[in-house]
C-alpha cells in the first residue's frame, strides 16, 4: 500500500469511526419523551363563573360559556409508559339540565378503549400518577391491576386506597424549581405537590429538552383562569389553592411551559400545537378572595359529586349538587 491509498484507507476508516461514534452518543442519550392526550369526552361547556369565581363574591364574573371537555394524558419516556389519571368509570354517564355549571359533551370512549386509540395496551402501562381523588380523574385505576399506583397520602387515605401496587407519595425528593416538594418519577419526570383544589392535590411536570410539559389535573378548569389569575369554584382549601396558582404562574413566566389541561380542549390543543404558555403582565394580587370554611366534619352517609367531588352528608344524596347543579344520580357514597 502506497502512501496516497494509506492516507485514504486511514480517512475513510476515521470517517467510519466518527459515525460509529455519532451512534453511540446518540444511543446513549435518552429517548425522546412523547405525551399523548387520551381523549374521553369533548364538546362540552362549562360556566365562566364556575371556572373563574372562586372565593369571589356572587356576580364578580361576566357570565359567559367556555369550551369544556375531558382528556387525560400518557407519558411515553421511551422505557416506559406513565399514564397521569385515568377518567370517569366506565359506566358513568351525565345528563344535562338547564341549571348545569359544566358538562363533558359527547362520549367519545370509556378510558380504556381511550388509551387504545392513543396507540398503548392498558398491559404496557408500568406507572399511574394521581394528581387527585376525584372520580373524573380516579374512574379506571381498576383497570390497571399490575400498574404502580403514585398518589399523595394524603388523598390515598381519604380514598382508603388498599393493594400491593398503591404507592403513597410523601414527596421526598426537596424542591423542584419554584414548588417546595417532589418525587422523582422517572428521569425528566417529577410528581409535585400542589394542594388547594384538594388538600393532597398534586401536579405532573414533563421535562423535554428546553420545554416543560405541566399536567396539573384542576389547578385550573380552563386556561382563560390561568390567564387571568383566578381559581375555580372547587377546592378544598382556598389560601393553600391561591399559593399554589400563584407558584404554577411564576413557574410558567420563569420556564417554556407547555399547560395541559384536564377539562377543555385548549389542553389538546396546546399539546398538539406544543404551544408555550404566554401570561400577560397584570397584578399578581387578584380581587380579595373570601375565606370559606370547611365543612366540620358530622356522622351520617358521605356522598361525593363524581363531576365536581362535593361531599354530602345524609341519607340520601341532594337533588342537585349545590356547586355544578348535576342530578342526585351524579352522586356516590364515598
Amino acid at each position: 500500500m502506497n502512501r496516497r491509498e494509506f492516507i485514504k484507507t486511514a480517512g475513510v476508516m476515521t470517517f467510519g469511526l466518527m459515525i460509529d461514534g455519532q451512534n453511540l452518543v446518540e444511543a446513549r442519550r435518552s429517548p425522546k419523551m412523547k405525551i399523548s392526550a387520551v381523549k374521553l369526552y369533548d364538546g362540552g361547556f362549562m360556566m365562566k363563573s364556575f371556572a373563574c369565581g372562586g372565593g369571589l363574591p356572587e356576580g364578580s364574573i361576566k357570565e359567559e360559556k367556555l369550551r369544556s371537555s375531558l382528556q387525560n394524558y400518557v407519558i411515553d419516556t421511551g422505557k416506559e409508559i406513565i399514564l397521569v389519571d385515568t377518567g370517569f368509570p366506565a359506566e358513568e354517564t351525565f345528563p344535562v339540565t338547564k341549571d348545569s355549571v359544566i358538562t363533558f359533551g359527547d362520549k367519545i370512549n370509556n378510558y380504556v378503549d381511550a388509551l387504545k386509540a392513543a396507540g398503548y395496551a392498558p398491559e404496557k402501562v408500568s406507572k399511574i400518577l394521581v394528581t387527585h381523588k376525584h372520580p373524573d380523574h380516579t374512574g379506571e385505576l381498576r383497570a390497571f391491576p399490575n400498574a404502580k399506583i403514585f398518589i399523595s397520602r394524603i388523598e390515598a387515605d381519604d380514598m382508603k386506597l388498599t393493594g400491593d401496587n398503591v404507592v403513597r407519595v410523601d414527596f421526598t425528593d426537596g424542591a423542584y424549581k419554584n414548588f417546595s416538594a417532589c418525587q422523582k418519577i422517572a428521569d425528566g419526570v417529577y410528581y409535585i405537590f400542589a394542594p388547594g383544589h384538594t388538600k393532597g392535590n398534586s401536579i405532573v411536570i414533563v421535562e423535554d429538552g428546553e420545554k416543560f410539559f405541566m399536567i396539573h389535573g384542576d389547578v385550573t378548569y380552563t386556561d382563560e383562569a390561568l390567564i387571568e389569575n383566578k381559581l375555580s369554584v372547587v377546592f378544598e382549601d382556598l389560601a393553600a389553592a391561591r399559593d399554589t396558582l400563584s407558584k404554577v404562574r411564576t413557574f410558567i413566566k420563569e420556564n417554556k411551559t407547555v399547560y395541559l389541561s384536564t377539562h377543555t380542549p385548549l389542553g389538546y390543543e396546546n399539546l398538539d400545537a406544543q404551544k408555550i404558555m404566554e401570561l400577560p403582565e397584570m397584578e399578581e394580587s387578584p380581587v380579595a378572595e373570601e375565606k370559606i370554611d370547611a365543612p366540620k366534619e358530622v356522622g351520617g352517609t358521605k356522598w361525593v359529586c363524581s363531576v365536581c367531588g362535593y361531599e354530602f352528608v345524609g341519607e340520601e344524596p341532594p337533588e342537585f349538587c349545590p356547586r355544578c347543579k348535576q342530578p342526585k344520580t351524579a352522586f356516590h357514597k364515598k
